[in-house]
Order: C-alpha cells, then sequence, then structure tokens
C-alpha cells in the first residue's frame, strides 16, 4: 500500500511539474499575445493614417485635374462663340471632335435656327442671363452630358462624354483598382470608375475614406465624390509578421534570461547555505576539538598532583619541587579554561542570533524551493499538512537545519526504487509547541546508528565528517527545541522538530 501511495506521489510530482511549465508557458505567450496586439494596433493605425492621407493627396489631384478638364469645356465654347464669323461654310466647330476626343457632338443655333432637343433652350436661356455656360440635360445611363453657352448671332452646345473626359494618363488611381469614382449632380451620379464596393472594415464599421468635394468650374456643378474601402485586407500583414516574430524573439529570450536568473539565484541560496554549513561545522570541529584536548589536559593536573604527592618522600627540595608542579599545575587549568571558553562560544551561537517570529511553514516551503532541482531528479513531489505554527527562531539556523534535514532525506532515497520515493512533512502544534515531522521513503535507520546519529563525527557516509545532525541538534537546542529520529513502521525515517509557539514565549 505504501509503494502504491509513493507511486502516486511520484505522478503527481510529475503532473505538477508539467503543469507548473505549462503555466509559465502560457504566462509568457499572453505577454507576446498582449504585446502583439498592442504594437499591432498601433501600426495598423499609423498605417491607415499614412493611407489614408496619401488617399486625400490622390483624391486632391484628381479633383484638380478634372476642374482643369471642366473649365476647358467652357473654354471651348467661348472660343467657338468668339470665331464664328458666318452660319455657313466650313466652321471650326466641326474639327472639334478630332481635337478633343470628350466632345462627342457641337451644335450651333444661328438667330433664327432652333435647338434639337428642349433642354438645350432651356440651358441656353439660364446661359444668357448668367453670361457663362449652363448644363444642359445629363444622361447617367448614356455616360455624357450636354453645356451649352448663349452668344449673338450665335449659340454653341458640346455632349461631353465622361469615359473620355478623365485625362487617365495623368490619372492617381488605377482604373481597375479599389477605388471608386463618381460625378455626383443632384440624385445622379455619373461613374468615372466603379472600384470595389466600400463594406469597410467587416462589419461594416467604417465606410473607408472618403473624398467629396464641388469642381471648381460653376457651369458644372458636378461634386467628385470617390470613395476606398478599408480593412483588414489592406493592413501591413507584412509588417505585422515581422513584429510578431521579433517580439517573440524578445519575450523568448525575456523568458530564458529570467529562467537564468531564477537558477542563479536558487545557486547562489545554495552556495550561501553551504558556506554556512561548512563554517557552522568548522565550528562544531572546534567544540569537538576542546572536548578531546580537554580530557588530556585532566588528565596532565592529575598527574602532576600525584607525581607532587609522591615526591614528598624525595630528598630534593621540597620547596622548589612544590612550586614547579604547583606552576604546571596552573597553567595546565590555565589553558583547560581557554579551551572551555572557545567551546562555549561555539556551542551557544544562539546568544547572539537574533531570534523572532518566523512560520514555520514558510521556512519549509523555502527550503525545499532551494531543493527544486533535486526533487525533480528524484521525481519527488513533497506533500505538506501546515496548520500555519509560528515559532520563535533564528531563520538563518531554522533554515540551516531543513536544509539539512531535507538533503540527508533526498540523499537516502538514491538507492531506493522511484516507485518508494516519497516525502511528507506535517507542521502542527503540540503541547503549546510548533512541530514538524519529517518522513521519508529511504531504507530507515538501524538501531546501532539511532543511537549515535546526533554525536559529534558519527557518519554512515563515506567520507562524511559526521557533524550536520550534531550541528542542527545544537542549534535547535540553542532556540530552545529539540530535535529527534525514529523509524517508520511503514518504511522509511521520521525526524521531529520541537520550537517554542511565538504565543508562549
Amino acid at each position: 500500500m505504501a509503494s502504491s501511495k509513493c507511486r502516486c506521489l511520484a505522478l503527481n510530482a510529475k503532473l505538477t511539474r508539467v503543469t507548473t511549465t505549462l503555466t509559465r508557458n502560457l504566462r509568457w505567450a499572453l505577454l507576446w499575445l498582449c504585446a502583439t496586439a498592442g504594437l499591432g494596433l498601433l501600426v495598423v493605425r499609423f498605417d491607415i493614417a499614412e493611407r489614408r492621407e496619401a488617399f486625400q493627396a490622390e483624391a486632391r489631384t484628381a479633383h484638380r485635374l478634372l476642374s482643369q478638364r471642366a473649365a476647358q469645356h467652357d473654354a471651348i465654347l467661348a472660343t467657338l462663340a468668339l470665331l464664328d464669323p458666318a452660319p455657313s461654310g466650313d466652321h471650326p466647330s466641326t474639327r472639334l471632335p478630332a481635337l478633343y476626343p470628350q466632345v462627342l457632338k457641337v451644335w450651333r443655333r444661328g438667330a433664327d435656327g432652333a435647338w434639337p432637343e428642349p433642354s438645350l433652350a432651356s440651358a441656353e436661356a439660364l446661359s444668357r442671363v448668367s453670361g457663362r455656360p449652363a448644363l444642359a440635360a445629363v444622361d447617367a445611363a448614356a455616360g455624357h452630358y450636354d453645356l451649352v453657352l448663349a452668344g449673338s448671332p450665335a449659340s454653341f452646345a458640346l455632349r461631353i462624354e465622361l469615359a473620355r473626359w478623365v485625362p487617365w494618363a495623368a490619372w492617381p488611381f488605377a482604373r481597375e483598382g479599389a477605388v471608386k469614382a463618381d460625378l455626383v449632380h443632384g440624385a445622379q451620379r455619373l461613374m468615372l470608375q466603379p472600384g470595389q464596393e466600400a463594406t469597410g472594415w467587416r462589419g461594416g464599421v467604417t465606410p473607408g475614406f472618403v473624398f467629396d468635394k464641388a469642381l471648381d468650374t460653376p457651369s458644372q456643378p458636378f461634386v467628385l465624390h470617390v470613395q476606398r474601402a478599408t480593412g483588414p485586407a489592406g493592413w501591413p500583414w507584412a509588417r505585422l509578421s515581422a513584429l510578431a516574430a521579433v517580439l517573440a524573439v524578445m519575450v523568448a529570450a525575456t523568458a530564458a534570461l529570467q529562467g537564468q536568473r531564477r537558477r542563479r539565484r536558487r545557486a547562489e541560496q545554495l552556495l550561501r547555505l553551504a558556506r554556512t554549513s561548512r563554517l557552522n561545522a568548522l565550528g562544531e570541529l572546534a567544540a569537538g576539538v576542546a572536548h578531546e584536548l580537554n580530557q588530556p589536559l585532566t588528565a596532565v593536573i592529575a598527574s602532576t598532583q600525584a607525581a607532587r604527592r609522591m615526591l614528598d618522600d624525595d630528598p630534593l627540595p621540597q620547596a622548589t619541587l612544590q612550586e614547579a608542579l604547583t606552576q604546571a599545575r596552573d597553567q595546565a587549568r590555565r589553558a583547560a579554561e581557554v579551551v572551555a571558553r572557545l567551546r562555549r562560544l561555539v556551542e551557544r551561537p544562539g546568544d547572539s542570533a537574533a531570534v523572532q517570529p518566523t512560520a514555520l511553514g514558510d521556512a519549509v516551503r523555502g527550503a525545499l524551493a532551494l531543493l527544486q532541482p533535486e526533487l525533480r531528479r528524484l521525481a519527488l513531489r513533497p506533500q505538506i499538512d501546515d496548520t500555519r505554527a509560528t515559532v520563535d527562531a533564528d531563520p538563518v539556523a531554522l533554515e540551516q537545519i531543513l536544509h539539512n534535514l531535507l538533503n540527508n532525506a533526498l540523499q537516502a532515497m538514491h538507492a531506493v526504487p522511484a516507485a518508494q520515493r516519497c516525502l511528507q512533512l506535517r507542521i502542527g502544534i503540540e503541547s503549546g509547541r510548533g512541530v514538524l515531522r519529517l518522513r521519508d521513503g529511504g531504507p530507515g535507520l538501524t538501531p546501532d546508528v539511532l543511537d549515535h546519529l546526533f554525536e559529534p563525527f558519527f557518519s554512515t557516509r563515506p567520507g562524511g565528517l559526521g557533524l550536520g545532525l550534531s550541528l542542527c541538534a545544537s542549534l535547535a537546542g540553542a532556540m530552545g527545541g529539540v530535535l529527534s529520529a525514529q523509524n517508520v513502521a511503514a518504511g522509511g525515517a521520521e525526524f521531529r522538530l520541537e520550537l517554542p509557539l511565538t504565543c508562549t514565549r
């Protein structure tokens, strides 16, 4: 049953890693999407403004060309009236269609003549009143209109064809392009070029680019209406694609840099813990050396005292012998006191430590975060049951204890099959103290190892100093806590760390 539970924990750990990776990647993808959408909107708006300005410039050019042609029609009529010498003979007007292709027909009406169409007579009357050419009939279906100038002794009229009126050689818009151009006169529209249907954005949000302006010639009161459809089809997709690609590279580089910084910070924290561990181990080593030296020094004191007693019956001068032995005894005691002071300094680091309220669960999660690479390598997902116990502890010392305990638990599971590996942490309050129970899925501890587990220089690992757990026990004791260990019936070992609750201090 325990094996099945550990397999489930391993599977959960793998799923958690996949979920974390997907979540992180999704965040970066959303960042890329938002940046691309925001900057892309600016690019589209700038492109639309640029194309609108170009459209307006082209439309003004078209308006100027048509106004010039309309003024040309007025000039033709004025020239005809000026050059009319007599009603008969080869009149210059017969050569106009060859000179001006847009002129389909020319009419001349003398003093006793009549117009072929009633609209021409009405236009002549208007022209005689205004003193300039007047517009007669407009035939939108046929694509032409008539223009009349009243004169004396003769009046003249022109029929203008729209298709030939437009100066296509200088026309700014493509004849079969997307721009639609019309001449509007009242309710009639004379089409110059069909263009495309101006549906605007998909959904009809905008009518596109529009230009409306009356021609500069009063005799031909047409309004030039030009319209170009706009929408996603006209967006600068090449630039948008390039922008999206550049942003993708930047986001990927930023994600890689953030990941590198995160790994570097974890490595720096682990290095700091390792250095602290080595310094504390050296302190523990000094304490052990002091303990080892204290016993020989005590023996020296006892030996010198015995020698003095034995030498009491010797014929040597007693005063000299006693003085020498007393000095040796005093020096030995002084050396023992120096070693004792060093040992007290090393064994009581809590005297100068800053003890403060610390959330035991947060400290555990912080230590686990530093060991994430090793947890992933062993396919472990720690199970934490946290009741939010707050204890009085030195954060650095507590971090050192947790790091040592977790590191030992992970090393104990190296040789264990992956299906049996598990790491459980329970944080609770028992008898007014904060308690952490750390259980691993390793092979457990033998009885003789349990008896000497917290003794200095005792180690079961090849090359180990045997100072880590001894140091942890010393640090816990300096903070008013207790560190203990036991085997678990289902397999593995359990370490128990007790610390005073903040509310009980």
